[in-house]
Formats: structure tokens, sequence, C-alpha cells
């Protein structure tokens, strides 16, 4: 390599730190831990904060096709809402299987009860949930975050950060108030059996 080519390489390998935020999270294409974003660029984390916090402003002041997302402890680059539409029209998606009521509510009583054991959830539900509780955790939604102390030591539930992306929050305290439950209903379970 020449002096002159050398010297090329090494300004643009360079670049500026919110440039090769850009490029690794462009390229990873799904979120990225924080944590293993600091180690790749080999910068501290409060520097990397920092410069992810002034590419998404820089996205959002533009209203740039691309916004730059952060939840939990993760960073995505993702296409901004606004522009759904003309993505649509010209790729036409299929429609990603969205999830069923149960899924929902059952989701909903681990987003606001967490830590919580599918027992638990069962009785606030009011029916079984045995089909939800895998579903969310095989999606990622939910996982086990430790044991209850309790007879039989029965596995706690919570949301994770796949949860906060597909909701687009950054933390749990982004929830909205929780509703008022409803009187007046029979307890059935996902079958449709009521449950003792």
């Amino acid at each position: 390599m020449t002096q002159m080519n050398h010297e090329a390489a090494e300004q643009t390998y360079e670049g500026t730190l919110t440039g090769r935020i850009e490029a690794v999270l462009y390229v990873a294409g799904e979120a990225v831990a924080i944590r293993d974003l600091a180690r790749a660029l080999d910068v501290d984390r409060r520097e990397l904060n920092q410069a992810l916090k002034q590419l998404r402003d820089e996205y959002d002041f533009q209203q740039r096709g691309l916004m730059l997302r952060l939840f939990g402890e993760h960073a995505q680059l993702t296409t901004r809402p606004l522009y759904a539409q003309d993505v649509v029209r010209l790729l036409q998606p299929v429609q990603k299987q969205s999830l069923s009521q149960a899924m929902m509510e059952t989701l909903a009583v681990v987003a606001y009860r967490q830590p919580v054991t599918k027992a638990e959830i069962e009785q606030i539900r009011g029916v079984r949930c045995d089909y939800s509780v895998q579903t969310l955790c095989a999606k990622g939604m939910i996982e086990e975050v430790g044991r209850k102390e309790a007879l039989g030591r029965p596995i706690l539930y919570g949301t994770t950060d796949q949860f906060l992306s597909h909701f687009g929050i950054s933390s749990l305290e982004e929830l909205p108030p929780m509703p008022e439950p409803e009187t007046g209903e029979e307890p059935v379970d996902e079958g449709g059996e009521l449950v003792p």
C-alpha cells in the first residue's frame, strides 16, 4: 500500500464516532447491546452514550428516513414510522404475525406485575396461560428472571428489551397507567373452558 493510500485508509477508518456507530448499527440490522457496541468501537460507555444521543438528535432534527432507537441497554437503527407508507408501497411487505389477544393480556400482566409467576398470571387473568407464556418466551418478549422463594420455587417472568423494542418504548416507565379491571366476565382458559 502506498503512503498516500495508507493515510487515506487511516483517515477513513477513524472517521467520526457517530459515523462509526451508524455504520455498525446499519450493518447489524437489529438491536445491538450498548456494551457490545462500546467494545467493538473501543470507546468508553460515557463517550458512546453521548455520541448515541447526538446521532439520535441529528436523525430526529433532520426527520431522516432512519432513526436511532435507544431502549433498555440496546441501540438500533430503524426506519422512521413517518415514512412507513412509502416503504409499504415499494416493498409490499408480508404482514408480521401479530400477538393474539390472549398473548397481549398475558404480556400486560407480566409488564405491569413483573417479576410474576405463571400461577399469578393465571390468577389475575382467570385463565390458563401455558401456551401464551411459552410463545412469548419463544418470541423473546418475556424471559425467566429468577425463582420465587415459595413452595416448588416457581419460575418468575419479566419482560425483555425485545418487548421494549416491539412496543417502541425505552423503558417500563413509559407504559401507560394500568387499566381498571373489568367485572362480570366468566374466566375461561385459552381453549374456551371455564377455569375451576
